[in-house]
């Protein structure tokens, strides 16, 4: 059996990888990944999701003009072309990545799965043990399947790999309601095809602001087939390579009332991902684990036993976050990584105002507080909010947009912005005044009156949203 030690042993070559900086050169470092080199987010997450979003929201633009009195047409899609495209640039950068760690002399890189043998130790498949003086697990998390017949067969997929199908499926069966769920449904009927989701809850979304979650409901069903309360109850084998979805209609108790079955040449399951903490042994290794199955760390993301820190063991991303975000994890790899080089000077993670966007159709984003989880904190009298609608903004009109909206929701006794909930185009980018707000602990008025806001841009929304709320007004010179 091979026996290896190190200064430093990282578990997953995702947001972890970039804890190997220059502190490291003189020193030994061992990186552990059975999958594709770079993560989720690189390979099967967020940069090839977004290239697939950008042509299908041109594909969709005849749909906008139309209501500005423009004639356009989409001719076709080239899906094997666009898939080709966009994995042509990234499947280099993730071997790229690779030979650049295999070629580094302090780095070994380990291409299998590794399961914790201690706090910083664990073996590989082929046997290779390996002992560490710091040790860091970054291993991720994985879709959920639901435990169905058929569900292995070639036509169901997870976003692991509907991304590379041969062709554009006709029709796309999408299973959840989520983020992943929702921005596949808008992928795949912006570019034309046929969708239908199904979800088990009676709105999509439902994590967000329920006024949020109930707008995007709606239109979502405008853009694509949307059937609430069912579940997947299986897959079948249907003729010319389809496949029979059997589908249950199920009330409010959860009981089914109702069998349903669609043919479609795809399944996608989006029903959420589970963190690999299981995958790595991290119960046996005696670590702290949340009913989830995320491994617990501290503020400085510690690994916790028995509620204590264990020296020299550090998690980060999805397999012990609860925002199973990239700018999340990329921030913990930034605190873990100074932790590492300085044992005597630790950092805390943020975990203030994180936010998120999905780019969905119409696209959505959220940060902080939901109007309802504000009211359950802090009683319903000590809680303001306003939903301003971009078309009853400047550029609002010019878009003759009738259906998005920027909610923001604040403290009435002295202004601290809350939270804030997008839908309508550019939502990602519109949030974004509100997370400095909220970050630096600038109140609602003197944000929305101590700046210039450029007319007549759409961010006049958030403007207008923030001089909507009940709150006390700024003191702050020039806040008028």
């Amino acid at each position: 059996m091979t026996q290896l030690s190190a200064d430093l042993a990282i578990i997953g070559s995702g947001s972890g990888n970039s804890l190997i900086t220059p502190f490291w050169d003189d020193r030994r470092v061992v990186m552990a990944e059975r999958g594709v080199f770079g993560g989720t987010c690189l390979n099967v997450g967020c940069i090839p999701t977004k290239m697939f979003v950008r042509p299908a929201l041109i594909a969709r633009a005849p749909e906008e003009a139309e209501r500005l009195n423009v004639t356009q047409h989409t001719e076709s899609v080239d899906w094997p072309a666009m898939r080709d495209r966009i994995f042509g640039r990234i499947d280099p950068i993730s071997s790229g990545g690779r030979d650049y760690r295999l070629g580094l002399d302090n780095v070994e890189l380990i291409e299998q799965r590794v399961r914790l043998t201690g706090p910083r130790s664990f073996v590989a498949d082929d046997g290779t043990h390996m002992e560490a003086e710091q040790l860091v697990i970054a291993a991720g998390s994985r879709a959920v399947l639901p435990d169905v017949p058929g569900i292995d067969l070639p036509q169901v997929h997870t976003s692991d790999t509907v991304m590379r199908l041969d062709d554009l499926p006709g029709r796309v069966l999408v299973v959840g309601g989520g983020f992943i769920a929702c921005e596949f449904a808008g992928i795949f009927s912006g570019l034309g095809s046929n969708v239908v989701q199904i979800n088990r809850s009676q709105r999509l979304m439902r994590t967000l602001d329920a006024e949020v979650s109930d707008a995007f409901t709606k239109e979502a069903a405008q853009q694509w087939s949307v059937q609430l309360g069912r579940v997947l109850a299986g897959v079948r084998e249907g003729d010319h390579g389809r496949v029979l979805a059997d589908i249950s209609v199920i009330d409010g108790e959860g009981n089914t009332v109702d069998r349903e079955a669609l043919e479609v040449d795809v399944v996608l399951v989006a029903m959420g991902r589970r963190p690999n903490s299981d995958l790595v042994d991290a119960a046996a290794a005696g670590l702290d684990l949340h009913d989830d199955g995320r491994i617990a760390v501290d503020e400085f993301q510690r690994v916790l036993s028995g509620g204590e820190a264990v020296p020299g063991l550090f998690a980060l991303g999805d397999i012990c976050s609860a925002a199973q975000l990239k700018h999340v994890a990329n921030h913990e790899a930034r605190v873990v990584a100074h932790n590492l080089e300085h044992p005597d000077d630790l950092v805390a993670s943020r975990r203030e105002a994180i936010p998120l966007a999905v780019f969905t159709h119409p696209e959505l984003a959220t940060v902080g507080l939901t109007e309802e989880a504000a009211i359950e904190a802090l009683g319903a009298e000590h809680v303001t909010a306003k939903t301003q609608r971009y078309g009853d903004t400047a550029y609002g009109w010019a878009m003759e947009d009738g259906s998005s909206i920027f909610k923001v929701v604040a403290d009435r006794r002295d202004g601290r912005v809350l939270g804030a909930h997008v839908m309508g185009p550019e939502a990602s980018n519109l949030v974004q005044p509100i997370i400095a707000a909220m970050s630096f602990g600038i109140d609602a008025h003197t944000f929305a009156r101590g700046q210039y806001w450029i007319h007549p841009a759409l961010m006049e929304v958030a403007e207008n949203a923030l001089l909507g709320l009940d709150v006390p007004s700024s003191r702050v010179p020039g806040a008028i």
